[in-house]
């Protein structure tokens, strides 16, 4: 793994880079480092966000100069252990109602994966899936990876409403739909959770470096 970069992202963030891919150790090592800059309570940044090879940190430039953070992430990065941990305590399972009304790209997917829509449910179900970020909207958690045989690509053209809850396919990812949105993603579920609550201490029921189990109902 090299050394992270510190890169200006505006004004008011600056931005902790890594490899530019999906790998489990390095998302680890990114989530690994955001807690511990959440942890030095420094003045004047707003928010830590870790991504799949990123940390953003926002800060306010009236009580923290962008040079005076950058030297506070370097030394947050010289001490972070070199890789955060992988696996993280057990999975979260979602339920999910494949198919039919809650799943209107099942089909599609399946031919896309030679295989019947019963093989995709088993393929999707029996992974365990890494939170690797939230993004997109409040409480979405892009996870994966799924099986390369079920990877769709997204359609090409979004849909103008697809249903909270709804659990859809992008690639190697999956990720479930907090809220009602519009989206692109291929939809072969949905889950009755709520995964997103701003009236909660903890907002969203997932967070960065969570495991998910999709069960079927």
């Amino acid at each position: 793994m090299t050394t992270p970069r510190v890169i200006p992202m505006g004004d008011a963030c600056l931005s902790i880079v890594f490899e530019e891919e999906i790998d489990p150790r390095i998302n680890a090592r990114c989530v690994s480092l955001a807690a511990d800059v959440e942890r030095r309570c420094l003045a004047g940044v707003r928010d830590v966000v870790p991504a799949y090879h990123t940390v953003s940190v926002y800060f306010d430039p009236r009580k923290m100069t962008r040079s005076a953070l950058h030297l506070e992430l370097e030394q947050a990065m010289s001490t972070t252990a070199a890789e955060g941990p992988v696996i993280a305590a057990a999975p979260v399972h979602i339920s999910v109602t494949y198919g039919g009304e809650s799943g209107p790209d099942l089909a599609s997917v399946a031919a896309f994966a030679s295989c019947s829509e019963d093989d995709v449910i088993r393929l999707h179900t029996e992974n365990i899936y890494r939170v690797y970020m939230l993004g997109f909207l409040p409480g979405f958690a892009y996870l994966g990876a799924v099986d390369r045989r079920i990877a769709m690509p997204r359609l090409g053209a979004p849909r103008l409403r697809v249903p909270a809850g709804s659990v859809g396919i992008a690639g190697a990812q999956t990720g479930i739909y907090p809220s009602e949105m519009p989206g692109g993603w291929r939809i072969i579920g949905r889950t009755s959770l709520k995964l997103f609550d701003p009236t909660q201490a903890e907002p969203s029921m997932l967070k960065a470096g969570d495991r998910v189990k999709f069960v079927a109902a």
